[in-house]
């Protein structure tokens, strides 16, 4: 069996690794379009701290990991997906037959259509050629502008902070991170930032960018609210989309990402897709969403690379995870963390410590949850939305006081093992 895998990310060499001990003598082969060995992109802002070298962003330590698991290396770029003929064209020139084929090429970053974004000292924070020149840029004492606090703005902004840079984040939403926490987190997030030296403009965006005509090396960004920004460096996080341009014509459906089952199978015969780049269910709400984390990539390579060698496995949908420090202080949101139609929900606010908790209820199972500043729930957290536990009375004792969360999980889980003891 010849197998053909676009993406050395998590989602592909997880794959590769599952697919060569289902089968151990297929031939695999993982295409990447970066000349390093396979990396997290999580691993970017420790980098950025100076806690971990560029081989420790490396998914595998050992340099001839690959080689001794038979799984061919190479760099190069996916044009074309010919499913006629099963075979992929590379921006090198060459072509890869394949019998399975899994494109898991992940996400790219999104440049706003910003007049200036083309002048130098603009850069994403996407890969480690990104880390690079952020690295030489973001000295101590460097005006830095951060165009985004989203996810990976917020966890580029910790690595900023290490770097002793003047920090100023701009951020379309009303809110911090307005697409995985809820109005009472994103301010709180806000706030803890601005406490610790960051300027923070929510609800407005960089509108132009240019030269300074008294720096020669600075850049001024002009922003909706008015105000101008005198930055040595900035940042653009606004955002990342799929990597599928090359599959036009190919017969794969698309949407957001490639339109996938439970099994990571596209509608063409042969051809799987995982992580980034594919739409799969989500498990809270049955809808096809793209659900770009690191947890939902590894696991989709996981049950594509078991799929693509014969061993049935289906998924149950990608759970919306997010945990997130963000200058220190923790926060997370799981499930339907926006609240669920017709449901119920309860809310603690604690600003004066950096505390935040708001529970999710659809009957009396818990469907979504945010927190800030309460660490010691995150996994009752997760757990309880992913086995959809009825809580039966405790969803009213939560909601008068949500901090009993774990009692709630004790005494279910309780409850639950005397039932099947019986």
């Amino acid at each position: 069996m010849n197998y053909v895998i676009l993406g050395n990310g998590p989602t592909g060499v997880i794959a590769a690794e599952t697919i060569r001990k289902a089968d151990p003598l297929g031939h695999i082969t993982m295409v990447g379009d970066e000349p390093e060995p396979p990396y997290s992109r999580m691993a970017i802002p420790y980098l950025l701290m100076g806690n971990i070298d560029e081989s420790g962003t490396y998914l595998r330590k050992d340099r001839d990991h690959f080689a001794k698991h038979k799984i061919n290396m190479v760099t190069a770029r996916a044009t074309r997906v010919d499913s006629a003929t099963k075979t992929v064209e590379l921006n090198n020139g060459t072509k890869l037959s394949y019998d399975k084929l899994l494109i898991a090429t992940g996400s790219h970053t999104v440049s706003p259509p910003i007049p200036g974004m083309e002048l130098p000292g603009i850069h994403p924070c996407w890969t480690l050629e990104d880390a690079r020149k952020i690295a030489e840029q973001a000295k101590p004492g460097s005006r830095v502008l951060q165009m985004g606090a989203g996810f990976i703005g917020c966890i580029i902004m910790e690595a900023l902070s290490a770097r002793g840079v003047k920090l100023t984040v701009v951020e379309m939403g009303d809110r911090m991170v307005p697409r995985m926490m809820t109005e009472g987190a994103g301010q709180l997030i806000k706030q803890w930032c601005e406490k610790k030296g960051v300027a923070v403009h929510t609800g407005a965006r960089v509108e132009s960018i240019e030269k300074s005509a008294s720096e020669p090396d600075a850049l001024i960004a002009k922003l909706s609210n008015g105000q101008s920004i005198t930055a040595d460096l900035i940042i653009s996080a606004t955002g990342v989309k799929p990597n599928i341009a090359f599959l036009k014509d190919s017969g794969i459906k698309t949407g957001t990402g490639i339109l996938v089952d439970n099994t990571m199978r596209t509608g063409v015969a042969d051809i799987y897709a995982a992580g980034d780049v594919a739409e799969t269910m989500d498990f809270s709400t049955g809808k096809l969403t793209v659900n770009a984390i690191q947890p939902n990539a590894a696991d989709q390579g996981r049950i594509a690379g078991l799929n693509m060698a014969g061993k049935p496995a289906t998924s149950q949908g990608s759970l919306a995870i997010n945990v997130l420090d963000t200058l220190g202080l923790i926060s997370s949101s799981f499930g339907m963390w926006w609240g669920a139609e017709g449901g119920e929900s309860a809310e603690l606010v604690d600003p004066v410590n950096f505390r935040y908790m708001r529970l999710e209820f659809k009957n009396d199972v818990l469907v979504g949850a945010t927190s800030c500043g309460l660490t010691q729930h995150v996994g009752v957290l997760r757990g309880l939305i992913q086995t959809r536990t009825p809580l039966g009375h405790w969803k009213d004792l939560l909601r008068k006081d949500p901090t009993r969360i774990m009692e709630a999980y004790l005494a279910r889980a309780q409850a639950q093992n005397q039932i099947k003891a019986a």
